[in-house]
């Protein structure tokens, strides 16, 4: 299983939320670039970025703190928050994106996010499902759509989705356990071939290997590590023994 921390951005910080709500903001460090180096000095490949600000815009905003990372870095980034138009897709890309990850897009404007698909193909593009009680959220978690968690994955499945991401929202920031009952039934609901990557509520390192039996391809780990909860030791370790 890829281990992916991840780092949150405002205003150019790397910051957390809890729930997805910005008056929770608590920022960690002034510079991504230091948080990014660090990760990377201790094994890791792979990096969840997300720009808060962009979610809240509808519009790409901290591409230069991607463009930064990218260049300074050897991580493999994906990319997301307020990707909503082709032109956001060439500039995440141009700044070094090795994948984008699109959540409220593929609810609001199936035809262009499918159309994202058919350009840059499976392997560049991570469906965001989130989730409050297994249904779909848009626009950086504000909203709540009423379409059912799985039924929405299955059909992009079918449509050739290979990489979805999927918080339970309720977990996210919260440091209580993430969401196995949840990834269970995703796994057993869906085809073989779907890449799951579990996000939200990862607590400590022994739930690492519970969701690696379930069968998720993925974690994203974020406030755990910033508080300090795991350590990027551990995962270093975890990295040089499961290769």
């Amino acid at each position: 299983m890829r281990l992916i921390p991840a780092i949150d951005i405002i205003d150019g910080k790397c910051v957390r939320l809890s729930k997805g709500d910005y008056s929770t903001k608590k920022i960690y460090n002034e510079n991504p670039l230091e948080v990014a180096k660090e990760f990377e000095a201790h094994g890791i490949q792979y990096l969840h970025l997300v720009d808060l600000d962009g979610a809240k815009s509808k519009h790409i905003v901290n591409h230069q703190v991607l463009e930064t990372i990218a260049s300074k870095t050897n991580l493999q980034i994906d990319f997301g928050g307020g990707l909503k138009s082709d032109e956001d897709l060439h500039i995440a890309f141009e700044s070094g994106a090795y994948q984008i990850t699109g959540g409220s897009i593929a609810v609001k404007d199936h035809d262009t996010f499918l159309g994202w698909l058919e350009k840059f193909g499976a392997e560049k593009i991570i469906l965001g499902a989130d989730a409050n009680n297994e249904k779909v959220a848009v626009s950086g978690w504000q909203e709540e759509s009423d379409l059912d968690l799985i039924p929405f994955v299955q059909k992009y499945q079918v449509e050739g989705i290979e990489y979805v991401i999927c918080t339970d929202i309720s977990k996210d920031g919260m440091l209580e356990g993430p969401a196995f009952g949840l990834y269970q039934k995703f796994i057993s609901k869906t085809k073989k071939g779907l890449n799951l990557i579990a996000s939200g509520g990862i607590s400590s390192f022994d739930e690492l290997p519970k969701l690696t039996e379930i069968g998720c391809e993925g974690t994203i780990i974020g406030k755990a590590i910033y508080e300090g909860n795991i350590s990027l030791k551990q995962l270093e370790q975890y990295i040089l023994k499961n290769g």
